[in-house]
């Protein structure tokens, strides 16, 4: 099982960023995917989970209406287009996937079997 991460990179403020999560070594169309983030001295923090339809979507308070998460099944990748980006967005985000039987508490980090390597996001003001 692999969960690749890309697209992080260094942006100033308002600016827009695509991450992309390609997976590998599972059935991605039976999972779940989402997207946390960590800062230096934070806990790592949900940002945002589709389903494994992509039927339903689920969003962080801080993120909402800047964030939106994609799936891609045919090319077994989950994708985070973030727009209006704060230095508060800055993090490494990490992807990563659940069962779609397995827990239905998307917001929490344990919910997930499987993690990609994160990638940096760093928004300067």
């Amino acid at each position: 099982v692999q969960l690749q991460a890309s697209g992080g990179g260094l942006v100033q403020a308002g600016d827009s960023l695509r991450l992309s999560c390609a997976a590998s070594g599972f059935t991605f169309s039976n999972y779940d995917m989402c997207w946390f983030r960590q800062a230096p001295g934070n806990e790592r923090a949900f940002v945002t989970a589709i389903n494994w339809s992509g039927g339903s979507t689920f969003y962080a308070d801080s993120v909402k209406g800047r964030f939106t998460i994609s799936r891609d099944d045919a090319k077994n990748t989950v994708y985070l287009q973030m727009n209006s980006l704060k230095p508060e967005d800055t993090a490494v985000y990490y992807c990563a996937a659940k069962g779609r039987y397995y827990s239905s508490n998307y917001y929490r980090a344990s919910s997930y079997g499987y993690w990609g390597q994160g990638t940096q996001v760093t928004v300067s003001s």
